[in-house]
């Protein structure tokens, strides 16, 4: 959902938004003209924004607009002086976007104006360059559609460049590794006698060595021998180390013995739904309670619901991206039960702001691969794929100011529409200068193609 340079970002499923609207009419609930996207209505329609709100945390500015329904959207900057341009399709605003006396930088105004007749065009201006995220948010939890747009690097965020930052201001991303069960829960029982706590332990540790040994990576263990940690214990280590990922492994079992294969978890709808209730809930009583470095305590129900739901939304498709790595790599072992990812209520995978998976290695209950799972070389392996999966996850979604996203800042990925002058352009270099580094012929490239991108000397 995230927006891509110069790309549209479309409204969510049609089919799916259409369920839900006549699941709703007919409840009696809201119109169809509050609920419905471009394209289900008249096509002379038209979205409103009816509202904007501005918040700061760190690094990063964001601005949340409230929408009457599902628009279609695109950001780009531009420079001399700095903005960030919105256009959304078929929207016009009724409400006042003027920004607060105390607006965090590097926010200097919003200014607003038709297009094209039925579109409209946002502009923030800027005090200093900054790198924008997109993404749309469909209703829930009594919050209707929203845009949310994030700055990151508020004031002091840099222009692209081709030199990466000094490895001392770059940090490790942190991989939170969780041996299941242990002490009085030994989990499931092989027929062998093999406890399921002993062999998710031993392979715990051999991904942890694996992750040490990585450039960039650094594991940090949940439970570190045979003793037993309560659930909310393993989400609440994880979160206070800072990880950035979360993974639990297990080893499943089934009434049925020739039940084998691995599989993959993220927390289901349902569980999310229901740990967001816990949280708010419970804010009042946990005053130092942060999502994703945004506090809700001593913010109104919608306030804290909103902000409750940004940072669920954005984990859930972070922990959908790790587990299709993470199976994308686990088929090498052996049989994958699913090649889908599984969702259930799991209440390790509940934390709202650090991407969480639940990977069942293989059926400790299936005589055959209860000895594969003693086996010392298929521990190492399924270690291995794990962290081939974190390898392919964080190549492509490192967070900023990591060592792993500042060594990938020295080559680009071609996204759809990209040329090979505004390549060159993004990273202040003529698009001679570029082909030439990368030993190409002619201008012409390929979306998915990887170049090289030179560095120059400080």
């Amino acid at each position: 959902m995230l927006n891509v340079r110069g790309c549209i970002v479309k409204p969510a499923d049609v089919e799916l938004q259409r369920r839900q609207v006549l699941r709703l009419l007919l409840a009696g609930g809201l119109g169809a003209t509050a609920l419905l996207g471009p394209g289900l209505l008249h096509a002379n329609t038209q979205a409103r924004i009816t509202g904007m709100r501005v918040s700061n945390e760190g690094q990063v500015t964001r601005l949340v607009f409230d929408l009457s329904g599902a628009v279609e959207h695109k950001v780009f900057t531009l420079s001399n002086p700095d903005r960030v341009v919105i256009d959304l399709t078929r929207t016009r605003s009724t409400a006042n976007l003027n920004l607060p006396a105390n607006a965090p930088p590097p926010l200097r105004g919003v200014r607003h104006a038709p297009r094209n007749t039925h579109d409209l065009r946002l502009v923030l201006d800027l005090s200093a360059p900054t790198q924008p995220r997109s993404f749309l948010l469909r209703p829930g939890q009594g919050a209707g559609h929203r845009l949310v747009i994030d700055l990151q690097g508020g004031a002091a965020a840099p222009r692209p460049v081709v030199a990466a930052a000094p490895v001392s201001r770059s940090r490790d991303v942190i991989v939170a590794i969780d041996a299941g069960h242990g002490g009085k829960d030994p989990g499931a029982i092989g027929q062998a006698g093999t406890y399921e706590k002993d062999i998710v332990l031993a392979i715990a540790r051999r991904l942890e060595r694996l992750v040490n040994n990585e450039r960039g990576m650094r594991p940090v263990m949940i439970r570190t021998g045979d003793y037993f940690l309560p659930l909310r214990q393993r989400i609440d280590r994880a979160r206070e180390q800072q990880a950035d990922v979360f993974i639990s492994i297990h080893a499943d079992a089934a009434p049925n013995r020739n039940a084998q294969g691995s599989s993959v978890y993220i927390l289901s709808d349902r569980g999310a739904t229901s740990e967001a209730a816990r949280w708010l809930a419970a804010r009042e009583n946990e005053a130092d309670r942060r999502l994703g470095s945004v506090p809700i305590t001593n913010k109104d129900d919608v306030l804290a619901s909103v902000l409750l739901d940004l940072s669920q939304t954005a984990t859930l498709e972070a922990s959908a991206t790790l587990a299709d790595a993470l199976i994308g790599e686990m088929h090498r072992v052996g049989k994958v039960r699913s090649r889908q990812v599984e969702r259930a209520a799991f209440a390790v995978l509940r934390s709202p702001d650090v991407p969480s998976v639940l990977v069942e290695a293989a059926f400790i209950s299936n005589p055959e691969e209860e000895r594969k799972l003693r086996d010392a070389n298929f521990q190492q392996s399924i270690a291995q794929a794990i962290l081939g999966g974190l390898r392919a996850y964080f190549n492509q979604h490192a967070p900023p100011g990591t060592l792993i996203a500042e060594t990938r800042r020295q080559q680009h990925v071609i996204q759809r529409g990209e040329t090979l002058s505004t390549i060159a352009q993004r990273y202040q270099l003529s698009a001679a200068e570029l082909r030439q580094y990368n030993n190409l012929r002619n201008d012409r490239v390929q979306v998915g193609q990887v170049l090289r991108i030179p560095q120059r000397s400080s």
